[in-house]
């Protein structure tokens, strides 16, 4: 299971790694220390983003439309027996794209994962890390 330390959940989810913290602190998502550092297992931070995304959902008018590579964490695998289908959360954006199995199991995609989702055209493109 991947985890994530404060910096990186503020990257992904957005904000600035003291409001990371202060949510870690306020136990809006568990965090166990390792050392000096703290770090979010990636499903609860998945979880929390989610979370995070429908509560500012009637709050969050876009100014900008989405970039072409999108960062984020994946909430969401839904397996078939040819294709997948991915959910990412992107900061304010649910990216849901549909894969093959088999790139999907290559890429080790299950919930918690950061990924990025690149746009071109009508296609998403999925990369890891």
């Amino acid at each position: 299971m991947q985890h994530y330390t404060v910096s990186e959940a503020a990257e992904l989810l957005g904000v600035s790694t003291d409001t990371a913290r202060r949510w870690a602190d306020a136990g809006r998502f568990p965090a166990t220390r390792q050392g000096s550092k703290r770090l979010i297992p990636g499903p609860n931070l998945a979880a929390f983003c989610v979370q995070l995304a429908n509560e500012n959902a009637d709050e969050t008018e876009s100014t900008t439309s989405a970039r072409n590579a999108m960062p984020g964490i994946v909430t969401r695998v839904v397996l078939g027996d040819v294709t997948a289908q991915v959910e990412i959360q992107a900061g304010p954006h649910r990216v849901v794209s549909l894969l093959t199995r088999e790139a999907v199991e290559e890429l080790g995609l299950e919930p918690g994962v950061s990924a990025t989702a690149r746009v071109k055209s009508t296609s998403v493109h999925i990369d890891i890390g």
